[in-house]
């Protein structure tokens, strides 16, 4: 079974209360694990814009990820812009 960590984001008010809200997006996420038989180890859930990495829970999900490595297979989110808005930064992250 595969393991792994879900990772959801707001960033406006607006986003939390126009149908993309935290909780919308980790119900999405649960059901996606569940359908492919995947084990969730933890999800994060964070608040800031994406325009770079210098958010907290997001350095709280690198952290626990180097101290997990061998047991976390994947991160999963619902949409690119939620992980992060500058695609050459998130590749070059470590």
């Amino acid at each position: 079974m595969k393991k792994g960590i879900i990772y959801v984001r707001v960033s406006t008010d607006e986003q939390a209360n126009t149908g993309y809200s935290l909780e919308y997006q980790e119900e999405r996420l649960l059901k996606v694990c569940e359908y492919e038989n995947s084990h969730v180890l933890k999800v994060f859930r964070e608040d800031y814009s994406a325009k770079d990495f210098n958010r907290p829970e997001f350095q709280r999900l690198l952290e626990y990820v180097k101290s997990h490595k061998t047991e976390v297979d994947f991160i999963l989110f619902t949409r690119w812009d939620r992980f992060s808005r500058n695609s050459e930064e998130a590749y070059r992250n470590d």
